[in-house]
């Protein structure tokens, strides 16, 4: 926990910092390794590929349908206009298909849904497993949502009105949500016995929506 803590910081305080999420993972994973925790404790026995591979891609396909549909709707639209994501094509497939993946899927799959995940499980049942690595997973969002409300439109609408509290409301709002979304991606994980599953539902909730995000700006508000 240490040294996750540590590299949250690193990574939102320092720049230049995208190679550090794919060295700590291989950390991670070295040092479950010799911690004792076998490759099917971590959700990467080969035997579980093809089972994490079908989850993984019905979540994807379960999340595009949602986002094909709210990108459309006037009331789910403005979720979508994120300033971070006002890209050009080329921009949006960079950081779809090779940012997201190997500086945040990578490191937080790896961290909350295999090593961490496997660590718990030798202590606790497998629901303690599910819940903690969840809500430890929501807490890790705290710095990423600290101007969250100032890039997106959506939530920026959300919270008007709330005055000082909008920024507090927007923080504990986010660890909630990605709480959440811990529970689902590590239900997928348990169900599949594949981090596959859940790093397909991952990639599919972030570089999904910087795609329809793009998708959103060019529709126009």
């Amino acid at each position: 926990m240490a040294a996750l803590a540590t590299v949250n910081v690193a990574e939102h305080v320092l720049r230049g910092t995208f190679w550090l999420g794919p060295l700590a993972a291989v950390a991670l994973l070295a040092f479950a390794r010799w911690s004792g925790l076998s490759w099917s404790q971590l959700g990467l026995h080969p035997d579980r590929l093809r089972s994490g591979l079908r989850w993984g891609i019905g979540a994807t396909a379960v999340i595009a349908t949602a986002y094909l549909i709210g990108v459309f709707l006037p009331l789910t639209k403005p979720a979508f206009l994120d300033a971070r994501y006002h890209l050009g094509v080329s921009g949006a497939l960079f950081s779809a298909f090779v940012l997201i993946p190997t500086s945040t899927i990578l490191l937080e799959e790896v961290a909350f849904r295999s090593v961490l995940w496997g660590m718990l499980a030798r202590h606790a049942t497998t629901w303690r497993a599910l819940m903690v690595s969840s809500a430890l997973f929501g807490l890790w969002h705290i710095l990423p949502s600290l101007h969250l409300a100032a890039a997106n439109h959506g939530i920026a609408n959300a919270v008007r009105g709330a005055g000082s509290a909008a920024n507090t409301l927007v923080v504990v709002g986010v660890v909630a949500f990605t709480a959440l979304g811990g529970v689902v991606a590590g239900e997928l994980r348990r169900r599949s016995g594949s981090l596959l599953a859940s790093m397909g539902m991952h990639w599919a909730t972030n570089g999904l929506g910087v795609l329809f995000g793009v998708l959103a700006w060019r529709l126009g508000h």
